[in-house]
């Protein structure tokens, strides 16, 4: 990657840059800066850039109007308007309404409070309204329970993962990621909790990243996604996170991938911010069109959700015709087993 600045990606701007630090992770979120903002938030749905929930509930072959029960989203630190500016964003697409006093949205923090939330940035809280945006826009009827870690430590990422499977989540979204060191495999239990599928970004540059590593995890590549319905195009986004992973061992159910060891993504979503989804955040400006692998983490994770048998990844491995196979053909690294082609998979 051309240096580790936020504006380290060609034609985006990551929310989170690409310096890393041992045991903290980074939030996976870029926007397309050839796109302006449209400040707006009453701006018609024709007008607005970027794939919409129509989309990519075609592409993907979702059940959306299914009740899928609720999907927990675990970010760092606080957005101050994520539940307004989802408002905002289900209104212009036509979706229910979703919101505290209906029961359908709750924002607790990395405790299971409802007060006393971390302090704001930037960067997260973009990250946030993408994460409900994206499930929204796939699982409609699914309530979303937003958890909001202290900070970007895995610690604190963890416990709020332990905390969402407290709280009787079957399906966790991840949008993170961190690089890999030695002491990573200690982590895993914040992950590995039976009946429950979590999904985890698996990063915005060629290598392979943590939290995606672990075995206990479904990793989400990154693909570019054009054309429309019924006529699409996606394949391997250049950018996705990817590889072998250094220090977690190959899981059995994962036997016909090229890597020893872990290999770091297991399926695939749109992530290629220069043919993003449509989002909507205030603090940013207002509609933007989004990308990175965090659009797949809560995308696969409101399928998972759909599925109403969420499964986790050696599943997908076990019942591969249920995905869009990306070039070129068969099991690859960056995009893993292809998109979801339904949730027969999940």
């Amino acid at each position: 990657m051309p240096g580790g600045t936020p504006q380290a990606l060609p034609g985006a701007s990551l929310g989170c840059d690409l310096t890393f630090e041992v045991d903290k992770a980074n939030c996976t979120i870029a926007i397309n800066v050839t796109v302006p903002p449209i400040s707006d938030a009453t701006t018609p749905a024709n007008l607005l850039p970027g794939l919409h929930p129509a989309d990519l509930q075609n592409r993907y072959a979702l059940p959306s109007q299914k009740s899928g029960g609720t999907v927990a989203i675990v970010d760092a630190y606080d957005d101050p308007t994520a539940e307004s500016d989802l408002a905002i964003y289900r209104s212009a697409f036509g979706l229910s309404d979703c919101s505290s006093s209906n029961g359908c949205f709750r924002k607790i923090n990395q405790q299971g409070l409802t007060a006393s939330f971390p302090g704001a940035n930037s960067g997260w809280d973009e990250e946030i309204s993408l994460d409900a945006d994206m499930v929204s826009a796939v699982c409609p009827k699914c309530k979303i329970l937003l958890i909001e870690a202290n900070s970007p430590s895995f610690d604190d990422l963890g416990a709020a993962v332990d905390k969402a499977v407290s709280l009787g989540a079957m399906v966790i979204s991840n949008s993170y990621y961190g690089p890999e060191w030695s002491g990573e495999t200690a982590y895993d239990v914040h992950y590995h909790h039976s009946g429950v599928a979590i999904t985890v970004s698996a990063g915005d540059q060629q290598s392979s990243f943590y939290p995606a590593a672990s075995p206990y995890v479904t990793a989400i590549g990154g693909t570019s996604l054009s054309g429309s319905a019924p006529s699409w195009n996606e394949t391997a986004w250049q950018y996705t996170g990817q590889g072998c992973s250094p220090y977690e061992p190959k899981p059995k159910w994962q036997g016909t991938t090229p890597c020893k060891s872990r290999a770091a993504v297991d399926v695939a979503a749109i992530a290629d911010p220069q043919t993003g989804v449509a989002m909507y955040d205030s603090t940013a400006g207002g509609w933007l069109v989004g990308g990175g692998t965090s659009v797949g983490a809560p995308l696969l994770a409101a399928a998972y959700a759909l599925s109403g048998n969420p499964q986790g990844p050696a599943y997908s491995y076990a019942h591969r015709s249920a995905f869009h196979d990306i070039p070129p053909a068969g099991y690859d690294l960056p995009t893993g087993l292809g998109s979801p082609n339904g949730v027969g998979g999940l």
